[in-house]
């Protein structure tokens, strides 16, 4: 009898067991800037398109040493010179359980290349997308497109009946601070799914049970709390309020390394860091220079290169975590030229004699916008840039905003002198010469060259690199189109970031050289 029953409770107990969930894996995260969009195609920023890799997908992505892999589509072959076909994985389903299908995958091309989309540069040179059969897509280009694949992993694809639904056909549009259904609300195809999004909050997202993928690691929930002040960040992970960040300060590196608690994953990111110069209008703004432009001319940009001493920032500044750089992409970019990645030693007293020939010899006032959410030391980099350039006998007001304000704000060229950081994921030259240093034509090209500098023979030589299809010939004029810009001082390069991660000694991540957190790679002990 007693028998039985020690049976019978022990059955009960195993039902009771079946019944309840298995405890999830949840991963809290932080970083000091919150995702500034759900919307894919609004604002091109590096940890907004981080985040929603793990909602959104595109046909092709990069796997952890950031080489191209199948994602939506399984397979692409080049029909003509400028038609690429792609295959689409079969089953996929969207969040909302629609199917994706070839109209979803045209519908998000086109909705890519509207006005209002951020993602222009990685869709330039492509003239539309057409539906072949269900699962079939053909893109066309304008010419041949050797590094189109490349340019795809970084457009998300979209249903086009929720966009349709919900009144979102066309991108958020971003920088004139538009809100709509898509910028809070999500619905992709990828390992995770939004489900509360409070901007500036919290932001949580749990796994899709109906992914076509396999997810690596355990994560269930995954829960992004922004906080902007390094000691409270670190004080979060500390204590085990949260289990990982992306941005620990330089300076507490070595307190974080000394902690039995703590993990750090080191590793230097493909992102340049720096700066740019108006260089289009006839009187500069937020300057006491009246009737003029300062930055016209090359010795002024030259005297502000020579005044700044990216040796001093990598020491002072960076506490060692940075890489000083005379050019705009890292060495494993396909164009970088060693040969040029010299930066030149901080030399103050040319700079004052530059600036006299310049018709300044008493220098000017300007003022210098940066983020102060967004990248390693961001703010303080720019106040250091300050003391240097006074030195040099200019006077530098620097106005350092959220990213939240201050991509909006530098994207309708509302800067005299401003901070960016540009590389992430991509690996050719051409993905910084296309959108960054090219002139601006509305089509892609020039998109974040917020200086709107215009050079016909600069825009020459990247045009001629667009579709050549002769790789040495291709690096050839990628050699002399940056021999160009490093002699006319278009920007000035400061240094690529070295990013180091910290995490609870639970946590295990892949550290990629874009500095993406991928979700699905994660486990949590």
């Amino acid at each position: 009898m007693i028998a039985a029953r020690l049976r019978l409770a022990a059955l009960a107990a195993c039902l009771i067991a079946l019944a309840l969930p298995l405890a999830a894996k949840t991963l809290r995260f932080s970083s000091q800037g919150d995702i500034t969009t759900m919307d894919p195609h609004a604002n091109n920023e590096g940890f907004t398109n981080a985040y929603l890799d793990n909602i959104y997908e595109p046909l092709v992505t990069r796997g952890k040493e950031l080489k191209v892999e199948p994602c939506l589509a399984t397979s692409w072959q080049s029909v003509s010179p400028t038609v690429t076909r792609f295959k689409l994985r079969p089953n996929v389903k969207f969040h909302d359980g629609t199917p994706l299908t070839a109209d979803d995958v045209v519908f998000s091309i086109q909705r890519a290349l509207s006005d209002t989309s951020n993602f222009k540069p990685y869709l330039a040179g492509v003239k539309e997308a057409k539906k072949v059969d269900d699962l079939t897509v053909d893109i066309i280009t304008e010419g041949p497109a050797p590094v189109l694949i490349g340019q795809l992993t970084e457009v998300r694809i979209m249903s086009r009946d929720w966009s349709t639904k919900h009144g979102v056909q066309k991108p958020q549009d971003y920088k004139n601070k538009e809100e709509t259904f898509a910028s809070r609300n999500s619905n992709g195809t990828g390992p995770y799914v939004l489900r509360t999004r409070e901007a500036d909050v919290r932001t949580v997202a749990v796994k899709n049970p109906a992914w076509w993928g396999q997810i690596e690691g355990n994560v269930d929930e995954m829960v992004y709390l922004p906080i902007k002040s390094d000691a409270t960040r670190l004080a979060a992970l500390f204590s085990g309020e949260i289990d990982f960040m992306l941005d620990p300060a330089p300076q507490d590196i070595p307190r974080m390394k000394s902690d039995p608690k703590l993990k750090i994953v080191e590793g230097n990111e493909n992102r340049t860091i720096f700066l740019g110069m108006d260089q289009w209008r006839d009187e500069l703004q937020y300057s006491n220079v009246k009737g003029r432009n300062p930055f016209k001319d090359k010795r002024v940009r030259e005297a502000f290169q020579l005044a700044i001493d990216v040796n001093a920032l990598k020491t002072q500044v960076m506490r060692g975590l940075s890489i000083p750089t005379a050019v705009m992409f890292a060495p494993q970019v396909d164009g970088y030229q060693k040969d040029l990645d010299k930066p030149k030693p901080a030399d103050r007293d040319r700079a004052r004699k530059l600036l006299a020939e310049a018709g300044y010899p008493q220098g000017f006032e300007v003022t210098l916008d940066c983020p102060n959410n967004r990248y390693i030391n961001d703010e303080k980099i720019c106040v250091a840039v300050a003391g240097m350039l006074a030195k040099a006998g200019v006077t530098v007001k620097v106005n350092a905003i959220p990213r939240a304000q201050y991509f909006p704000k530098a994207q309708r060229l509302d800067v005299s002198f401003c901070m960016l950081g540009w590389g992430g994921a991509t690996t050719d030259a051409i993905f910084t010469l296309q959108p960054v240093l090219h002139s601006r034509n509305d089509q892609g090209d020039g998109d974040y060259n917020w200086g709107n500098y215009k050079d016909p023979a600069f825009d020459a030589m990247i045009d001629e690199a667009k579709g050549d299809t002769d790789m040495k010939h291709r690096q050839e004029t990628i050699n002399k189109a940056m021999q160009y810009f490093h002699d006319h001082v278009f920007m000035i390069p400061l240094h690529l970031q070295v990013i180091p991660w910290a995490s609870r000694s639970n946590v295990t991540v892949i550290h990629r050289a874009d500095n993406w957190l991928q979700a699905t790679w994660v486990n949590v002990k």
